[in-house]
């Protein structure tokens, strides 16, 4: 088993496990384990929303997917956390949209960051609102 800890520059242990019998992708983490006293976040969806409520980027799902991943920068950035502090995100495209440009958005935010979230990403049939081609929810830890 591959196994790569982070220390937290407070305390406490993120372990991010590529464990024998999985399939390592550097893209990112099958599993991660925090053990100690920390600060869980939990993101919902976020979409495509500037802080006007107005849609980013409609029929562009780069545009909004970078538009959704700075909206989980602030809402991480409230909770006194950074994408550093992200163990997964869950990734929802609308049906028949193209995944590679949603991917190349994500990892340019993500840059060299190491220890990519653990994720999932699904096609979903239908957003709410209709426009939204990506939304992206995130749970962060961080250590205290």
């Amino acid at each position: 088993m591959s196994e790569q800890e982070q220390q937290s520059p407070t305390t406490g242990p993120v372990q991010h496990l590529r464990p024998a019998g999985l399939y390592d992708n550097s893209a990112y983490t099958n599993v991660v384990v925090v053990t100690g006293p920390a600060k869980t976040i939990y993101i919902g969806a976020q979409g495509a929303l500037d802080e006007t409520g107005q849609i980013v980027g409609k029929g562009d799902i780069a545009a909004q997917t970078e538009q959704a991943m700075h909206n989980v920068q602030v809402a991480l950035s409230a909770a006194g956390a950074s994408l550093e502090h992200v163990i997964k995100v869950n990734v929802y495209i609308a049906q028949g949209q193209p995944i590679l440009p949603g991917f190349a958005a994500f990892q340019r935010i993500w840059g060299n960051r190491p220890n990519p979230p653990a994720n999932t990403v699904l096609f979903v049939s239908e957003m709410v609102p209709a426009d939204f081609l990506v939304m992206i929810e995130a749970v962060a830890v961080v250590p205290i």
